[in-house]
């Protein structure tokens, strides 16, 4: 492998290793059990009705059979980590999963994760 290749390769990783740290909220957000059991049903949710302006917290405590305190903490971390947002009309709050969401960034870091594993294989 020559030099330029390998500094190439160099700043990939860099690249990926910096993408990776500024998303591991969303890798965080993802890795919990019950966080993603909640985003299973509001897909299921938005499947079944696809003009659903979201869903409120009361819902997802009879869906998931958590306490009310429980399903806000975990709303907290997934609306901080900007796969949710919140649709508020008046005193009500709607969460809705953001198609537009960093979501797409861990697809992407996927991805290039893939391809460099796969250009060592050849």
């Amino acid at each position: 492998m020559n030099q330029e290749v390998c500094s190439m390769d160099t700043k990939r990783i860099s690249n990926l290793t910096r993408l990776f740290q500024e998303n591991k909220d969303v890798f965080i957000a993802l890795g919990d059990e019950t966080r993603l059991h909640i985003i299973i049903e509001m897909l299921k949710l938005a499947s079944i009705n696809p003009n659903c302006e979201g869903i409120r917290v009361g819902k997802i405590c009879k869906i998931s059979n958590l306490s009310r305190p429980a399903i806000s903490h975990h709303m907290k971390y997934l609306k901080d980590s900007g796969i949710i947002k919140v649709n508020k009309k008046g005193t009500m709050n709607f969460y809705y999963l953001d198609a537009d969401s960093r979501l797409n960034n861990i697809i992407h870091i996927l991805k290039e994760s893939i391809e460099i594993c796969n250009e060592r294989k050849k």
